[in-house]
């Protein structure tokens, strides 16, 4: 993906917004008005995926972006206290105890300090009142409740049963869309929107992900398909003011 910086001066501090995925590693340069000015680039997740090697892949796509004043990340796992709790789709044994803010320089900001990756894209899409949630039907599935575009308590969801003794990850990730195919995996997704939304209540879901360019029936009204790229975009979400309180420390 085009890595060219935007030599547009900006106002306010430049943001490098990290996006950490089963799949795909991105990572973009945005200006305080939410403005790509550098990337985003992005390459395949290597697998296996130990720290070294997943920053090794990250230092190779951040270096041609220029300068930044801040970072946001976005992780697909639980992180509490600094430090990863569980990893799924990268290694939870090697992953447990790392500190990813640890491996930077200068002000971080990650998503979340106790939740995951999927804060980001919620963030980088809802910007009104009403109660959200962002569904993720990518590599891996997950949800997240969002108010007032900040995010409510961190489910892990992926991880809940759904269907006998298999979870929302394995009923509906992408090893389960390779494994059906499209018309059954489109079903599922349907009825998993129904049990979302009986769950949470929500006024509105938001669905993103690689795979939901693949959705092919008819959504609800409160459905919102969002871009995948709302993993970059987010992370400017993340250094808002009213979210000041979740990063005492950044």
């Amino acid at each position: 993906m085009d890595q060219t910086k935007r030599p547009e001066r900006s106002s306010g501090p430049l943001t490098l917004a990290i996006d950490i995925g089963g799949t795909h590693l991105k990572a973009g340069v945005l200006d305080a008005a939410d403005a790509v000015r550098a990337g985003p680039g992005r390459i395949d997740t290597p697998h296996p995926s130990p720290p070294a090697v997943v920053v090794e892949g990250l230092a190779g796509i951040v270096g041609p972006l220029g300068r930044f004043d801040r970072i946001s990340i976005g992780f697909p796992g639980v992180v509490r206290d600094g430090k990863v709790m569980t990893a799924p789709n990268l290694g939870t044994e090697a992953w447990h105890g790392y500190p990813p803010r640890g491996q930077t320089g200068g002000a971080v900001r990650q998503a979340r300090p106790h939740g995951e990756r999927r804060d980001r894209p919620g963030l980088g899409r809802d910007r009104g009142t009403r109660p959200g949630v962002r569904d993720h039907a990518g590599h891996r599935h997950g949800v997240r409740p969002v108010h007032e575009w900040t995010p409510g308590p961190h489910l892990e969801l992926s991880q809940h049963p759904v269907r006998g003794k298999k979870t929302y990850d394995q009923y509906l990730g992408n090893a389960a869309f390779q494994e059906v195919g499209r018309p059954r995996w489109n079903k599922r997704v349907e009825k998993a929107i129904g049990f979302i939304h009986t769950l949470t209540n929500c006024d509105v879901l938001y669905i993103g992900g690689g795979n939901s360019k693949h959705l092919k029936f008819e959504l609800p009204p409160w459905v919102r398909i969002v871009s995948n790229e709302a993993g970059i975009t987010g992370g400017i979400r993340l250094w808002d003011a009213k979210l000041d309180d979740m990063f005492p420390a950044a």
